[in-house]
């Protein structure tokens, strides 16, 4: 709450909604995703209607809505870099985990899941890990090595 009461400071009393994405994405790092009571809870704490802070939650990808694994790999398949490669790192990632795409490692450990552009096109095949590191460049040895960092 200590984190959400300085995003809420950055705000007019009356804007208190603005801080929303923020406020969910510090109960998503706490919680490691977003229950609909998780979404009540912030909802109350800033002051807006609870589908209000369902529909921001649903609309972007970043807010897991179920229980993801310890570590939530997100692949760019968007145009440019699923042209450069991204479709192959997918694949790469799929084959090592033995999982799909929206899916889970039995261990709970590796979570794939495809995202939008990224914003580093010129970077491809790009992908995010736990939506705050970003791995550019992303050849089939990077992403053993990512994997195998990540299993440690």
């Amino acid at each position: 709450m200590k984190k959400i009461d300085r995003e809420l400071a950055k705000y007019p009393a009356d804007q208190r909604q603005s801080a929303v994405m923020a406020a969910l994405a510090h109960a998503q790092v706490e919680l490691g995703w977003l229950s609909p009571e998780t979404m009540h809870e912030v909802a109350d704490y800033i002051g807006m209607p609870a589908i209000a802070v369902q529909e921001v939650a649903t609309f972007y990808n970043m807010y897991n809505l179920k229980p993801v694994g310890k570590h939530k790999i997100t692949v760019c398949t968007n145009l440019p870099c699923a042209l450069s490669g991204g479709e192959r790192a997918g694949k790469r990632i799929k084959d090592a985990l033995g999982i799909d795409w929206r899916e889970t490692t039995a261990d709970g450990q590796f979570t794939l899941q495809e995202g939008e552009c990224m914003g580093a096109c010129g970077d491809a095949p790009v992908m995010l890990v736990n939506n705050h590191r970003m791995c550019s460049f992303m050849s089939d040895e990077k992403i053993d090595a990512l994997l195998e960092e990540l299993n440690k």
